[in-house]
């Protein structure tokens, strides 16, 4: 299981990748909302001040789950640049005129 917070920075991380191979490439694809969806163990720590926190459950991991309570969460994402502000650049790599 990994925490939802490393899920969402693992897919950060390969939209940035995606964005970077395709400098240099003719056909382009509009980043638009990313819509994912995980199903996810809720825990709170039962110390003072605990967090509750969201695990994301691989499929493989269905006998050492038995006892714990499972949810589907779906997560819808529109990706945005700092620089741009807006909405997140075409999957390409060279600018082009009225791109956002």
């Amino acid at each position: 299981m990994i925490e939802l917070a490393e899920l969402i920075a693992e897919l950060r991380r390969e939209l940035n990748a995606a964005r970077t191979t395709a400098q240099g490439e003719d056909l382009y694809f509009e980043v638009g909302p990313v819509e994912l969806e995980a199903t996810v163990v809720v825990e709170r720590s039962a110390t003072a001040g605990g967090k509750v926190r969201f695990w994301v459950v691989d499929t493989s991991t269905d006998g050492r789950l038995a006892d714990s309570v499972t949810h589907r969460v779906r997560l819808t994402l529109d990706p945005r640049t700092r620089s741009g502000g807006g909405r997140a650049p075409w999957v390409g790599g060279d600018e082009a005129e009225g791109e956002r």
